[in-house]
């Protein structure tokens, strides 16, 4: 039977909220939740972002409400992101009410939520480690809280915040009510619980529920050197729209998404160095489409208010089986079908089988476009573009310049051969990443191969057995392989800029890239040559971009240190 909002005996204000927002039956976790909290006892919810525990909690807290001198309601969150979002939904929820909710979080200014919190606040939403700070400048006070929820609480434990965590609940009353939601149960979550919570009720999402049927599961088989050049053929096929990849660490979002950009795919990474206002652009970049491609680590991806995405990509599998199921339950939403997608390197085949015990699903194992798979599909993008135009029929002046070749004695089918190769030309700056084979012989990965005149190269490896990393730009970019000399660049249309750092800083071509094409707004495939010498380096630019890079001087760095850049002379 199908629980409606009506059902619940919720506050008008309320009621009159939701029916606003169109909400008319509760999610699974809401249904369970709601009436243990009305009646004031401790809850475990066991639930993943998208599933609707936001209502879950603020609905029975809202019903609950009474005006008061101090807070009445504390919630910690991990992240700035989902503390906003908690926030704002509160707000929403309680517009009626006239709540005044206060979400606190590093980053920002003291001076604001101070003065907000002596004016007078209901319900309080905050990180741990800025709430800590309040109630040591005493301008917090808990003493009237009567709900407390920690949300997300693995990952608040995954950050390092749990000790700040038990600080806070140590300073609110004992008869509180505690409600505590998290994807996964980890032991010293558990401890958390037995040591703060009264009796707590679980309620936990059923598994099933947890995995849509809507997203289509898979795996690639490769080994860990070759991940990035999978993707990269990967990103030729499929049909993405936009895609969020999880990466392990805060580098590795870093370099993934630069190593993609260097390859002419629009990507950008969100981690924990980003402040508040670059995360914004960031996504509000990849909300409006300018952006394809965002790489993230499970923590900064938690709070991300994103329902739009085609595809998930795991670059590497979680070491928790349900931070998997986590991960996939990005896309597949709000009625739409989904892709995740997970590059397996041979010695993480034993964890895919505890992701497929848990989800009691399967993955497909799949096989790699092939250069032929890649070539062939190329074609046909380029022969449907020429069918939709033709339909169209907008190519009068076109037309008057194929009729002039004609009378200029060229055969027309010759006519368009030709214009069918110019248009390609930028496919051979698309180079197509190779792959080595995954052997079943189970061979040791990472272990050293003899070199072998004869033998079919692995990704970007040369004769001679020097291996370069496919992308690299140290001596050519975009349109040839020699490599360059002299301070004005060789290519067309392109002018050489001069980079006050080389060699000797450690900088990468990568570095480069991913740091102009990020302030400066610019693609970074359209970035030519580029050459390190050792307190220096050279960059070609478009002509026609070189005033906007310039303009943005200043905001270009290498970690801590600030990158300038000149027209060489």
């Amino acid at each position: 039977m199908t629980t409606e909002f009506t059902s619940l005996n919720l506050r008008d204000e309320i009621m009159q909220a939701i029916t606003e927002l169109g909400y008319s039956t509760p999610t699974p976790i809401q249904a369970a939740m709601i009436p243990i909290m009305l009646t004031g006892a401790d809850v475990i919810g066991q639930a993943q972002t998208g599933t609707g525990k936001t209502a879950a909690f603020a609905l029975p807290i809202l019903h609950n409400f009474q005006r008061q001198k101090n807070p009445q309601a504390l919630v910690l969150a991990p992240t700035r992101e989902l503390a906003l979002q908690v926030a704002n939904s509160m707000t929403e929820y309680g517009k009626h009410l006239h709540i005044r909710v206060l979400a606190v979080y590093g980053g920002q200014p003291y001076g604001p939520q101070i003065n907000n919190l002596k004016r007078g606040v209901d319900i309080v939403v905050g990180t741990p480690g800025r709430l800590n700070d309040l109630l040591e400048r005493k301008v917090l006070v808990l003493n009237d809280i009567k709900t407390v929820v920690l949300d997300e609480a693995d990952e608040m434990l995954n950050m390092g915040f749990v000790e700040e965590v038990e600080k806070i609940l140590a300073t609110t009353p004992a008869e509180r009510q505690t409600a505590l939601f998290s994807a996964t149960m980890p032991a010293r979550i558990r401890k958390l619980a037995d040591r703060f919570m009264r009796d707590p009720q679980t309620v936990a999402v059923k598994r099933s529920a947890l995995t849509a049927s809507a997203i289509e599961q898979r795996y690639y088989l490769v080994h860990e050197s070759d991940k990035t050049n999978a993707l990269t053929r990967l990103f030729e096929i499929e049909p993405i729209k936009s895609a969020l990849i999880f990466a392990r660490t805060r580098a590795e979002t870093a370099s993934l998404a630069n190593e993609l950009v260097v390859r002419g795919i629009p990507a950008e990474a969100i981690h924990g160095d980003l402040d508040q206002n670059a995360r914004e652009r960031v996504l509000g970049r990849f909300r409006a489409n300018q952006l394809k491609v965002l790489v993230a680590t499970d923590v900064a991806a938690r709070g991300l208010d994103i329902d739009d995405i085609s595809h998930v990509f795991n670059f590497h599998l979680p070491d928790d089986a349900e931070v998997y199921i986590h991960r996939i339950g990005r896309t597949g939403r709000a009625g739409k079908t989904g892709v995740a997608i997970t590059l397996l390197s041979p010695r993480e085949r034993r964890r895919m089988r505890e992701v497929e015990a848990l989800t009691k699903q399967p993955v497909t194992k799949m096989e790699l476009p092939t250069v032929g798979d890649i070539h062939r599909h190329r074609e046909n993008q380029v022969i449907e573009t020429m069918k939709i135009w033709l339909g169209r029929g907008r190519f009068k002046r076109e037309l008057e310049m194929v009729n002039e070749l004609i009378a200029a004695g060229h055969d027309p089918l010759n006519v368009a051969a030709a214009a069918i190769k110019i248009a390609r030309a930028d496919e051979k700056q698309r180079p197509i990443a190779e792959i080595s084979e995954v052997r079943t012989d189970h061979k040791r990965e990472g272990e050293s191969r003899k070199w072998n005149p004869s033998a079919p190269l692995r990704a970007g490896e040369e004769r001679g057995g020097r291996s370069e990393k496919f992308g690299r730009r140290e001596e050519s970019g975009r349109g040839g392989r020699q490599r360059l000399r002299g301070d004005s660049s060789h290519e067309e249309g392109m002018v050489r800029l001069k980079l006050n750092k080389g060699k000797s800083s450690g900088i990468r071509p990568n570095d480069i890239v991913g740091t102009i094409a990020f302030h400066a707004n610019i693609p970074g495939y359209t970035i030519g040559k580029i050459r390190i010498e050792d307190k220096f380096t050279f960059v070609d630019v478009p002509e026609d971009l070189v005033e906007q890079v310039l303009k943005h001087n200043g905001n270009y760095r290498l970690g801590k240190e600030k990158l300038t850049l000149t027209k060489a002379t």
